[in-house]
């Protein structure tokens, strides 16, 4: 695609698009809605100014300029992509400028009920786009080029994706008004709060989906229809709100699944080539979920263009790549980053029926000019050998024509159980750091976690190690000392402790409260009790905003002592902390 006569992207504010006035606030109109969106965007492409913003809906929502800036040009296939048609894909942009709308209680609640995988991104924007180039004698330039693009916190991709593919074109038909009326019922939706099934309206069909929930199963099936509602019509019932199917987006690279699942467990840097924006995000975002249930922590980047702000800063020489996985389109990238350790570069997808030709495995050092053909270019020798039985029965099932969804359940289950078994040792070495209950008392400060050292749990994989659970042979101990020095095992680490540190802080208030709380206030002093009313409160507070594992009948023992407490207090502290 071209990109203009190198002017930036402009925002030509048309009905919809009245200057950004501020953030919504929770009870304001359009809350419900930025439950899941923060606002559609519409590019066109003007012959003067490139790529424009034509609207943002809805109308209040502020994006800074540079966060325009790469919208306008997220949102368009590159000149190299010569996509006709149309096309989906997607990208990430980081926010610039700091958090600017206010985070509701209903979006803690669902971010501690969800996956740590699947919770909203509090500093990158996801863009998931509709694309549509088509010729048009009408236009001076001879095409039709717009792109309607929902942009969200959320990494629902399968679920954005089924949306635009609905209400795309309409909007391309009859514009305005059908966006207006969209976003509406986008407003009615209820939230997107984990372990539900809820059915989302929209343009005359009703979307059924699951909400993942930290309670599923790992290999849970399509949700079930709601019976108790007659729903007219039937429901779309969407397997997963996320999920890609593995298996087309890795067909090329099936032979190489195994050293690409440890290049990301690893945090390593990677570029990937592909000849659209769609197998180029399809592609990134399947790579960065191979690694679930971990999070993955890297920076990544499903589409990524030379126009994007953080260019420099991806493509500088003066440093060790950063750990980040770039989609590209452009194979200007492939001069730009030869310093890069692995490249995958993929050829044009085969039809369907066609066995995949799987990319070799090539030196860097090969890696010279623009026309590099198809191959993952890396000097990486991987520490856990490879399962040839599962690339063989993937390989057979594709001859056999086997269902797509149960090759990919098959693939799926294989990572899950890589990482799983990865991650055993350490989930139970990290239990044994955990305090003992007895240790915890109602009336001093909850004891310690024990630190972690890396060479106490390396001892320990002796008898706790993942050959316990998985066969494949390797150095294992090489690989969890190359991950100690990955964003992935920072990340772990600390969502860890932070879950641990609260239960210690939910079995300390239990303990306080099935303490005899007049006893204890016998002999205090007024500053003593006035204390424990002011940390009971808080950690009240904390445990209401779903902050805190307590139970139910916990917190009314906590409200209850608090009464008990003040009421306990002379009539001028009670003023104070009870105001009238």
């Amino acid at each position: 695609m071209d990109q203009g006569s190198g002017a930036g992207p402009h925002r030509a504010c048309g009905r919809l698009g009245a200057p950004s006035c501020g953030a919504r606030a929770p009870g304001a109109p359009w809350a419900r809605f930025s439950a899941w969106l923060e606002c559609v965007c519409v590019v066109t492409f003007d012959l003067e100014l490139g790529q424009a913003l034509e609207l943002v809906y809805p109308s209040d929502f502020q994006l800074t300029d540079k966060e325009k800036s790469s919208i306008c040009y997220l949102s368009f296939p590159d000149s190299h992509s010569g996509c006709l048609g149309d096309t989906q894909f997607s990208f990430r942009i980081r926010q610039c400028g700091g958090q600017r709308r206010p985070w509701h209680t209903d979006d803690r609640h669902c971010d501690s009920g969800a996956p740590v995988s699947l919770q909203r991104e509090p500093a990158h924007y996801f863009g998931y786009v509709y694309f549509r180039q088509v010729k048009d004698s009408s236009v001076k330039r001879g095409y039709f080029q717009k792109s309607l693009v929902l942009v969200s916190r959320l990494p629902f991709v399968r679920l954005f994706q089924a949306l635009l593919s609905l209400v795309a074109p309409e909007y391309f038909d009859k514009l305005a008004p059908c966006l207006e009326a969209v976003c509406d019922e986008i407003d009615q939706w209820p939230a997107p709060v984990p372990g539900q099934t809820l059915n989302l309206p929209v343009m005359g069909v009703v979307l059924q989906v699951h909400i993942p929930s930290r309670a599923d199963k790992p290999e849970s099936g399509p949700p079930k229809q709601c019976s108790h509602e007659n729903l007219l019509p039937a429901p779309v019932v969407l397997t997963s709100v996320h999920e890609l199917d593995l298996l087309r987006c890795f067909r090329p690279v099936l032979a190489h699944v195994q050293l690409l699942w440890e290049l990301m467990l690893l945090g390593e840097p990677l570029l990937v080539l592909a000849p659209s924006p769609a197998v180029s995000s399809e592609m990134v975002l399947a790579l960065t979920s191979c690694l679930q249930p971990l999070k993955f922590c890297c920076d990544y980047r499903p589409y990524f263009t030379v126009h994007d702000s953080e260019f420099k800063e991806f493509t500088t020489r003066t440093q060790a790549p950063p750990s980040v996985v770039l989609g590209v389109t452009n194979p200007f990238f492939i001069k730009t980053l030869q310093h890069w350790p692995h490249v995958l570069r993929i050829g044009e997808p085969k039809m369907p029926g066609d066995l995949p030709k799987q990319v070799k495995l090539k030196k860097p050092s090969r890696l010279k000019t623009l026309d590099t053909k198809p191959g993952l270019y890396t000097a990486y020798t991987t520490y856990l050998h490879r399962d040839k039985a599962l690339l063989r029965r993937l390989l057979k099932g594709l001859q056999k024509k086997r269902p797509s969804d149960v090759q990919t359940a098959v693939l799926r289950r294989h990572l899950l159980e890589l990482t799983q078994s990865f991650l055993s040792p350490l989930e139970h070495y990290m239990a044994s750091l955990m305090p003992l209950q007895k240790s915890i008392t109602p009336w001093k400060t909850p004891p310690q976690i024990h630190p972690f050292h890396q060479d106490d749990f390396l001892r320990s994989l002796e008898h706790s190690g993942p050959q316990l659970t998985c066969l494949l042979k390797g150095d294992r101990l090489g690989l969890y000392r190359r991950f100690f020095k990955s964003p992935h095992f920072d990340g772990w680490y600390r969502q860890r402790h932070k879950e641990m540190a609260q239960k210690l802080e939910a079995l300390h208030l239990e303990a306080i409260c099935e303490a005899n709380i007049e006893i204890w206030m016998k002999d205090k002093s007024e500053v003593e009790v006035v204390d424990l009313v002011l940390k009971l409160r808080e950690r009240l507070v904390r445990a209401q905003g779903h902050q805190l594992p307590v139970k139910e009948a916990t917190l009314k023992r906590a409200r209850l002592y608090i009464e008990t407490v003040i009421g306990s207090l002379p009539k001028d502290l009670q003023v104070v902390l009870c105001p009238p």
